[in-house]
């Protein structure tokens, strides 16, 4: 009960980080009325220690927070499912070959790549809908941009939240989990 609850608690500050994360450095791109954030970075590292299923949950309520306070509220349910679906990948991929410290970076780098992918590939599909395809590839470079810019981010950031005992041990246990 006690590690449920810590694992609910910490899922929570993570999504409550994604969303500030998401909010506080806002770059805006040209054209395409939208923005470059850190916040893919929490997104990645939220599947990383918290598994694929609450880093889904972290990663895209706090992702799709970020759109409906920001604004966005037309972004806000795709968000959730591409934001949730990086998480969700990031922890299987984690879960599943991070055996050893150098594999565990070499896993938080595939994430950066599956969120690099996902988000640039998610938004031009759901945009695609809305502004016909040759509008939505206006977005695609400032998305691949906000991917890679992730990918850095979650690799510089992840040896410092390793650092901290309780999700350590968190993601000790998520790669334990699936093994």
């Amino acid at each position: 009960m006690k590690k449920n609850f810590k694992l609910l608690v910490i899922s929570a500050l993570f999504a409550a980080l994604a969303c500030v994360a998401t909010l506080s450095i806002r770059i805006p791109t040209p054209g395409t009325n939208g923005y470059i954030h850190p916040g893919d970075a929490i997104v990645i590292l939220s599947g990383v220690f918290l598994g694929p299923v609450y880093g889904l949950l972290a990663g895209g309520i706090g992702s799709a927070l970020a759109d409906l306070t920001g604004g966005y509220l037309l972004y806000a349910p795709i968000t959730f499912i591409i934001k949730g679906l990086v998480a969700f990948i990031c922890g299987l991929i984690f879960s599943k070959a991070g055996k050893n410290p150098r594999s565990r970076y070499l896993c938080v780098g595939l994430g950066g790549v599956a969120d690099l992918v996902l988000v640039a590939g998610g938004y031009y599909c759901f945009e695609s809908v809305i502004y016909g395809a040759a509008g939505a590839l206006g977005s695609v470079p400032s998305n691949m941009i906000q991917g890679a810019g992730g990918l850095v981010l979650s690799l510089l950031l992840y040896p410092v939240l390793a650092a901290v005992p309780d999700l350590r041990q968190l993601a000790q246990r998520t790669h334990e989990k699936s093994n």
